[in-house]
């Protein structure tokens, strides 16, 4: 009889308890539905900048109207990032909650580094995205990388090489190829045109590369050494192309002299 009373109890308690769960929890559940939590406000603002160059507050705005579902406890912040990082020029998002009805959104913008084949840019971090090229500044003047997919990243070291080797005769790249057997041709700013090849140092770029073929950058290396003195002992005559892909040298071809007629 003594067993049966506890066991009694027990369960008056546990019920007890379970009932007023449920009623705390049909609480919460009707507070954190109201009105007063719904997402009202969502702040913009730059992630380790002083301002935001490329993307609006206004394009932020009209991307996500109507989209982002819940409040401020139920709203799911991964898809709402996922839906941000879809607006153009935006390369990574950071969403917080901000009580009690917010959401601080920072953007990481692209950095554009250079056009990428016929439609797309390549940011700084050597990836392509996509973007209105007529939203950049008219001074940007960005050098123009082709190649094939998935080698942006090759693109990208291989034009900080060749930046970094030509920046003491004052001359800056204008073009990178990358053709699909994975051979180099560069044009410099004065539009002296390179043919670089295959690098043989680089196995991904380069399967097939020749046994004992001179490395990538021993090419740039001589012909920029030789330069100055090329272009002293030339005069007044202009290089068009030159051919690095020699073993022992280099090849160059000059421009045609323009004859002026006098009268």
């Amino acid at each position: 009889m003594f067993n049966d009373a506890r066991l009694t109890n027990f369960l008056a308690n546990t019920l007890a308890l379970l009932a007023v769960v449920a009623i705390v929890a049909s609480v919460v559940i009707w507070v954190a539905q109201r009105p007063y939590f719904a997402i009202a406000q969502i702040q913009i603002e730059p992630f380790q900048a002083s301002a935001l160059n490329y993307v609006s507050a206004a394009t932020v705005q009209a991307t996500i109207a109507g989209r982002v579902k819940g409040n401020f406890f139920t709203v799911n912040l991964d898809k709402t990032r996922t839906l941000l990082e879809s607006v153009p020029w935006v390369r990574h998002v950071r969403v917080r909650r901000v009580w009690p009805n917010a959401l601080r959104v920072q953007i990481e913008e692209q950095q554009p580094l250079a056009l990428w084949n016929e439609d797309q840019m390549i940011n700084t971090w050597g990836e392509a995205f996509t973007a209105n090229q007529g939203e950049l500044p008219d001074d940007a003047n960005l050098p123009h990388f082709y190649g094939p997919d998935n080698s942006e990243r090759l693109v990208v070291q291989r034009y900080a090489e060749i930046a970094r080797w030509f920046a003491p005769l004052n001359l800056h790249v204008r073009e990178i190829t990358l053709s699909p057997r994975y051979a180099w041709s560069v044009e410099m700013s004065n539009g002296l045109r390179l043919s670089l090849g295959r690098d043989p140092a680089a196995d991904v770029a380069d399967p097939h590369g020749r046994s004992g073929a001179l490395p990538f950058a021993a090419r740039i290396e001589r012909f920029v050494n030789a330069w100055p003195i090329l272009v002293k002992r030339l005069s007044d005559r202009v290089v068009s192309s030159a051919d690095l892909r020699y073993a022992n040298g280099f090849a160059i071809t000059l421009a045609p002299v323009s004859h002026t007629s006098s009268k």
